[in-house]
């Protein structure tokens, strides 16, 4: 409710903005974890539980402007979050993408990110459709510490 009712007039990118406030408030912007050349974050309005994202240092809008290592580097971050989910919270399944632009349906389409949605079987039900919204059983908060935690306990699963 804070962010809802606050002012979002800005012209600063979002994502860059989380950055720029520096590791000491990762946990209040839901930053999982900042690597090499990329970085992972909670979306705050989820799709499920656990649908994080995971976007380059690099401000650009298109893959094709981004360095081979920052793509490389998403690409690694997909699976291994694809795995650190899957011990966390147990999904059947995930859908994993990317919308560039717009009208491929990006909300936020100046900074390409890739999000990582955590599935499970009948995740889906008449809410979204009827009442327009969604249904999260679990705080965000809550998210974040749970997959935090895990992070912090084996750094070395990173590397795999």
């Amino acid at each position: 409710m804070p962010y809802i009712l606050s002012d979002k007039q800005t012209d600063q990118c979002v994502f860059c903005q989380k950055l720029a406030e520096g590791a000491e408030h990762d946990a209040q912007n839901y930053v999982l974890l900042r690597a090499q050349h990329t970085f992972a974050v909670l979306n705050i309005y989820p799709y499920n539980n656990g649908h994080l994202l995971i976007l380059p240092y690099e401000h650009v809008s298109r893959l094709e402007d981004l360095s081979p290592e920052a793509q490389a580097e998403m690409m690694h971050l997909v699976s291994y979050f694809s795995r650190l989910l899957r011990q966390a919270m147990k999904p059947d399944g995930f859908n994993v993408g990317i919308n560039v632009g717009k009208a491929a349906g990006a909300g936020i389409d100046n900074h390409i990110h890739i999000h990582v949605v955590p599935r499970w079987l009948g995740d889906t039900n008449f809410m979204p459709v009827v009442a327009e919204m969604r249904v999260i059983p679990e705080w965000l908060d809550d998210t974040y510490a749970k997959l935090k935690a895990l992070i912090e306990q084996d750094p070395s699963l990173l590397e795999k």
